[in-house]
């Protein structure tokens, strides 16, 4: 690999990712709305592109060998142009997908999931070498109950069913390897934590990493809608995250992925909430 860019490299995972590229010496291309306030690592070029505007990629694209793809929207379209655009210069691409797919489902289960099975489909027919990561519930998406815990110690929302939560480095260590290492073309891995855990046992462990105990309440749906939407988040974003919250089946499927790709084990959640414990302080 000559050079890899890696979309939503701001966030937290394609963060982690531009981190561990740069860990493993590689050159890393870090894509970005506004480059000037993207706050990423040394070593990493920003190049200015939007991934909602095809047209604006060729530039980023140019001379990169591989692409981290995060699709951050809430539906496809425009993605078969970007694919397009990313066939054009590179010959790899590593998709960040959600464990929740099944590939045995003529529909999925929920918006989000469906989503995700049509974005799988369109990475596998672009012609580019692919792998595709399905993820479970990714750690860092604890950090929006950061509010909550510091004000109240109370997290309050929709139940969700229990996952094996999977931490932002471990899916960033292997989309390194796939990124990096020949031999993960075709390739569909699922990736998990090591324990299933509830969101009522994730706010306990934020609690106990903290040292002020917390807890989760779980409100009912309409309750839930409301107050998403009083804080701002966008409706169609509101229904299909509720949608999750009411159709998504529990999940007990604990994977050894990570350690077989990476040869470290998965950290745990409590290691998670250990290394952020003064965001919930």
């Amino acid at each position: 690999m000559n050079e890899i860019l890696v979309t939503g490299a701001t966030g937290n995972v394609g963060g982690q990712v531009v981190r561990q590229l740069l860990a493993d010496g590689a050159t890393v291309r870090a894509l970005a709305r506004n480059p000037a306030t993207a706050a990423l690592p040394d070593g990493a070029e920003v190049v200015a592109g939007d991934l909602s505007a095809p047209d604006t990629l060729a530039g980023a694209l140019a001379g990169s060998d591989a692409v981290f793809l995060v699709w951050p929207f809430l539906t496809t379209e425009g993605a078969p142009a970007v694919l397009d655009a990313v066939a054009r210069h590179a010959r790899r691409v590593v998709h960040l997908s959600s464990s929740g797919v099944r590939e045995d489902a003529g529909r999925q289960t929920d918006p989000i999931n469906q989503l995700h099975a049509d974005m799988e489909r369109l990475v596998q027919r672009s012609g580019l070498e692919w792998t595709v990561l399905r993820a479970d519930t990714i750690a860092s998406n604890a950090r929006g109950w950061a509010g909550q815990i510091r004000s109240t110690r109370v997290v309050r929302g929709p139940g969700i069913a229990a996952t094996a939560v999977v931490h932002e480095r471990d899916v960033a260590a292997v989309a390194a390897r796939a990124l990096l290492d020949d031999g993960h073309a075709g390739a569909t891995y699922v990736l998990t934590g090591p324990e299933v855990l509830s969101r009522t046992d994730q706010v306990r462990l934020i609690g106990e990493a903290t040292g002020l105990p917390a807890r989760f309440e779980p409100v009912p749906v309409q309750v839930a809608r409301e107050q998403m939407l009083a804080d701002g988040r966008p409706p169609a974003l509101v229904e299909a995250l509720l949608a999750s919250a009411e159709t998504r089946p529990a999940s007990h499927v604990i994977t050894s992925t990570v350690e077989d790709l990476t040869g470290a084990p998965a950290r745990t959640f409590r290691s998670w909430a250990e290394e952020h414990a003064d965001e919930f302080r």
